[in-house]
């Protein structure tokens, strides 16, 4: 990103001044100069786009990982008011409506691993659905289909898929309110028929990972980290239902705007009113989408359990926290002295509740949030602990992970699978993947360097850093 005109107010925050005549919102953009760099200039604009549309409360943001995406760019955060027209946007959601990450804890450490993690890699690779359009041994009728739709982790807690201690660490206590699953289209409930409990391509994984090293001592205590511990991070969303969502609504919410006279900076941030009906009925089969992930990360937290207890029968996977990171959640935040009901478009951005908040389970509540930086293959990852200063910084978000740093069609240019996996078990990780296109496309050299992001992310007052996960064994579509 060219960083002309823009005015540094710290190292790790930059706002973009409105030009002569310009009317819009602030423009804030975290991160430090060279991460900035790396972005693409179309970060820039559209987070700027963002900034003109109505209802905004604050500034529109991008979190340190940002880059180009549809409509608002990926790590763009904004909130809307409703009483005074604010919009919903599909473009500020994602069409992976919920992807996020379930972090799970072990009692194994390194030592246990390594003599198995080969048999590891493989067993957990027959067992864990992944690919494009790769379906699950899970297959349900669209009233069933329903019924997730309705409940969330709820439902797959219910039907054996993991236990009812999982709730209590997963973001709504793993069920999604206003879900309307009438307002999703037999078209994108037909897709999903056969996809629960199924990875995914792209960007999702499932790896095994080892803590590397702590950061913040009493917050790890809090999360149950300790270093050398093996932990399991899944990676995925609602798969091709919230796919089909996205899709779905964006000419109905494009129409809305049309017939509202809302002027669209950009087609792609087709948007309508949250209290319009257009805008309620999104909400509703976004919310459902939003249970769909979540039951999604749960039954494959349920197969992890099943391919670890046939290696090790004694171990022991319990849930540390199941966060989302393309979601429009309707939260309370006090701006100015005043407590306001806002609706907070996270698109590639992670809620981040601070210390002391009312919703966090009991056992984080003096820590803060768990928040987890999710690396590409082969780098690792990160564990953070949202902050009481990101609610006023950013509405309480933070980064959801490494950030391209560039497109896959150029990443195909640089890195071949084979040699990829390859150069990478010579590091002691080991790849198991049914494409050798999608491994070179998710090149850890194609993503920003997750050390400084998550470095960013806590020098920005977003979250503070708790512990860094090393991948040992990463599954892949």
């Amino acid at each position: 990103m060219n960083l002309e005109g823009l005015e540094r107010i710290d190292p790790y925050c930059w706002s973009i001044p409105p030009g002569p005549g310009e009317e819009r919102a602030p423009v804030i953009l975290y991160g430090s100069r060279p991460l900035l760099e790396t972005m693409d200039d179309k970060v820039r604009e559209q987070i700027t786009n963002v900034a003109r549309l109505p209802g905004l409360v604050g500034a529109a943001m991008t979190m340190p990982d940002a880059h180009w995406g549809y409509g608002f760019p990926i790590g763009g955060v904004a909130a809307f008011d409703p009483e005074q027209g604010g919009i919903i946007s599909a473009g500020g959601v994602g069409f992976d409506i919920s992807c996020g990450i379930r972090c799970l804890r072990t009692n194994l450490n390194l030592a246990d691993l390594a003599p198995d993690a080969e048999r590891m890699a493989s067993s957990l690779f027959y067992t864990i659905p992944a690919g494009v359009g790769e379906e699950g041994q899970i297959k349900l009728t669209s009233g069933q289909l329903d019924e997730v739709l309705l409940g969330g982790a709820e439902w797959a807690v219910g039907r054996g898929f993991g236990l009812k201690e999982d709730l209590e660490y997963v973001e709504e206590r793993g069920r999604m309110g206003g879900a309307l699953p009438g307002n999703v289209s037999e078209y994108a409930k037909k897709r999903q028929r056969g996809e629960m409990g199924t990875l995914g391509s792209g960007n999702h994984y499932l790896e095994v990972q080892v803590v590397d090293r702590i950061y913040d001592a009493a917050a790890a205590r809090a999360f149950g980290l300790a270093e050398g511990q093996i932990v399991v991070s899944i990676h995925c969303g609602s798969r091709g239902l919230g796919h089909q969502i996205g899709t779905d609504y964006l000419l109905s919410l494009a129409k809305a705007a049309g017939r509202l006279g809302i002027r669209l900076p950009d087609r792609e941030l087709a948007c309508a009113p949250i209290n319009s009906p257009e805008g309620q009925e999104y909400i509703g089969a976004m919310n459902a989408a939003v249970n769909c992930a979540l039951a999604n990360r749960q039954i494959l937290t349920h197969l992890a359990r099943e391919v670890f207890s046939r290696i090790f029968p004694d171990s022991r996977l319990t849930t540390l926290f199941d966060v989302s990171h393309n979601t429009c959640k309707a939260e309370k935040h006090t701006v100015n002295g005043k407590e306001m009901l806002l609706y907070i478009h996270r698109k590639g951005a992670t809620r981040a509740f601070g210390p002391g908040h009312p919703s966090l389970p009991e056992r984080y509540r003096e820590a803060g949030q768990p928040v987890i930086i999710g690396g590409s293959m082969g780098t690792g990852s990160y564990v953070l602990a949202g902050t009481r200063e990101s609610e006023d910084k950013a509405y309480s978000s933070a980064s959801h992970g490494a950030g391209r740093a560039m497109s896959r069609k150029q990443a195909l240019k640089h890195w071949r699978g084979r040699e990829l996996i390859d150069e990478l078990k010579g590091k002691g990780i080991l790849i198991r993947t049914k494409s050798m296109r999608g491994a070179a496309e998710e090149a850890p050299g194609a993503y920003k360097d997750v050390d400084l992001v998550a470095e960013a992310t806590e020098k920005a007052g977003l979250a503070r850093r708790v512990a860094f996960l090393r991948p040992k064994v990463c599954i892949k579509g």
